[in-house]
């Protein structure tokens, strides 16, 4: 049972970093990136991303991290480590309530919206869209990244436990 709590903390780990890295680099490179070009080219590089990032890469990071992270807590449990369970637990529970159910309640409501746009050819008019869309985006997204830090550390404290 060692091995098997040993192998699903570290792919907890590797996980929720994943997640934690992806949603991180939208904070700190991608949007800032795009908010600096011409509004027009923003608004069709954000709709060509967020139609191909549902693909079998992103899958497993994104899903699967609170499944794996619950199945390393009930192992962990039923091993008699039950301070790693508790920390994997909360991992599962921040990652799945404030990045799994957060993406689906705002990200991406927002994103069919966007992808529903015409790009239109006049800036202006693509200005104003993409500040509407922008900023909250940014908003939310800082939201799933935190979440997504606090799982990898939640995991990490998770893993020192055992």
């Amino acid at each position: 049972m060692r091995s098997t709590v040993l192998g699903l903390s570290v792919t907890s780990v590797v996980f929720s970093g994943a997640i934690f890295g992806f949603f991180y680099a939208w904070v700190c490179s991608t949007m800032w990136g795009l908010d600096r070009a011409d509004p027009r080219v923003a608004i069709a590089a954000m709709q060509a991303m967020n139609a191909s990032v549902r693909n079998a890469v992103f899958f497993p990071a994104f899903f699967l991290t609170p499944v794996i992270l619950g199945l390393t807590a009930a192992a962990a449990h039923f091993s008699g480590r039950g301070a790693a369970a508790f920390w994997f637990g909360a991992a599962a529970a921040v990652y799945l309530v404030f990045g799994l159910m957060l993406t689906f309640t705002v990200n991406v409501p927002m994103n069919e919206a966007l992808a529903a746009t015409t790009v239109p050819g006049d800036i202006a008019a693509a200005r104003e869209i993409w500040r509407d869309y922008s900023p909250r985006w940014q908003v939310w997204n800082q939201a799933r990244a935190l979440a997504s830090g606090i799982a990898l550390a939640f995991a990490a404290l998770g893993v020192a436990r055992l």
